[in-house]
């Protein structure tokens, strides 16, 4: 879901969302964290993170899992789309801010 016009994708530039996904790219490939978890080091309430997994989840950048019983435990991961997502992000606020950088250096 990357814009073709060079933007910075809106699905992960929002704070919060940008946040999680950080958060997620910093984990192996493969590897998943725990909803309560996650919350708490994103210091979000339980409904504002679901929201904005949600809006991840259906731009296909994430994945969740429940495992247990009952209310069980909410696992979160990256997909590999999210995770080629992000890179790209990154690679695009890499270059915007290239030629600031590149002006410190004169």
């Amino acid at each position: 879901m990357t814009p073709a016009d060079g933007r910075l994708d809106p699905i992960i530039h929002a704070q919060a969302r940008l946040r999680v996904m950080t958060t997620l790219a910093a984990l192996p490939t493969e590897d998943r964290i725990a909803f309560g978890r996650l919350r708490e080091l994103l210091d979000m309430t339980p409904g504002n993170l679901i929201t904005h997994l949600r809006k991840l989840e259906e731009a296909g950048y994430t994945d969740s899992t429940k495992t247990g019983p009952g209310r069980g435990t909410t696992y979160v991961c990256l997909t590999s789309a999210g995770r080629s997502a992000f890179d790209q992000y990154m690679r695009q606020l890499r270059a915007l801010l290239e030629p600031v950088t590149d002006e410190g250096n004169s």
